[in-house]
């Protein structure tokens, strides 16, 4: 079994691993397909992919070629069900970076989707002391392509703002008030999302984008080790021809520095797909979550 359909309060899912079926296009791992019971339209791009693990970056490798730029998605790595509403992804240590990861994916009801993070080192390959994972969400032909978070130029308990760069690769990665983190690379032509830096941070652990007549919410908790990272693309996920749009991407990242060999780091989202709702009603969802064990 490479991949399942699962069907929980508003939402079905279908979750996958690297696999190739009918449209669906092999390495795009993660949440296949994400529909919510009040519109037709599937929120990701039909043969790509949401919460899709695609990058291990360490500022040595990225251009080396495309299998190691996209190491997780060309990597080996299996799909289980574990019950009617959890699933897991494994991925043995990888060619290049010897990174072991686990990706496990809980629907919620009536509209979410929890998942949980778990990657551990097996060899001291990351030259710069720091492991750099990517997660990619190909969001299909979004009239609205812009992130909406808490946060700005400056630190303003109260401010909404908004995160929609011009161009991909154009200060593309949000990062936290507090994360001061320099990535370092080597002598790398390849210019990519994490790369770049926009001046704005944000201070509350998550963002939302709107997509038809729902909202797509995305929460974090901050891991114990390392700093998550927010990414936008107004064109990642290609071009629509139907509709005659861009697929924007609403992505994010894990940075981990001072990793040890043998160590395991981890951190958990969760992702709602719902109606609209008023910014009061988002902040409620995030403070309750964010305070649950």
């Amino acid at each position: 079994m490479t991949h399942d359909t699962f069907k929980i309060g508003d939402l079905t899912a279908v979750i996958g691993d690297n696999s190739a079926h009918e449209t669906h296009r092999a390495g795009y791992n993660g949440v296949w397909s994400l529909r919510h019971k009040n519109i037709e339209r599937d929120l990701f791009v039909p043969f790509y992919t949401g919460l899709n693990l695609e990058h291990i970056f360490s500022g040595v490798h990225e251009d080396e070629d495309s299998k190691v730029f996209f190491e997780p998605r060309n990597a080996p790595m299996t799909f289980k069900k574990i019950s009617d509403s959890v699933a897991e992804l494994y991925q043995p240590p990888t060619p290049t970076h010897h990174l072991e990861s686990w990706t496990r994916f809980e629907l919620v009801a009536p509209h979410y989707i929890d998942m949980t993070f778990r990657c551990r080192a097996t060899q001291h390959v990351f030259d710069y002391d720091y492991i750099g994972l990517f997660w990619a969400s190909y969001i299909n032909a979004a009239e609205d392509k812009s992130l909406y978070f808490r946060g700005g130029m400056e630190r303003h308990a109260d401010t909404w703002s908004q995160f929609c760069t011009q161009a991909h690769d154009d200060e593309s990665t949000l990062r936290h008030r507090d994360d001061n983190f320099a990535l370092t690379f080597g002598a790398i032509q390849r210019n990519t999302l994490y790369r770049n830096h926009s001046p704005m941070r944000f201070d509350q652990h998550f963002y939302y984008g709107n997509f038809d007549e729902l909202i797509w919410l995305t929460m974090f908790k901050p891991p114990q080790h390392g700093h998550i990272r927010f990414a936008h693309s107004p064109s990642g996920g290609g071009f629509n021809q139907k509709l005659q749009t861009t697929n924007c991407a609403w992505d994010f990242q894990y940075i981990i520095p001072d990793y040890e060999v043998m160590v395991d780091y981890t951190f958990s989202t969760r992702t709602a797909l719902r109606e609209k709702c008023s910014r009061e009603e988002i902040l409620n969802e995030f403070n309750t979550w964010s305070k649950t064990p």
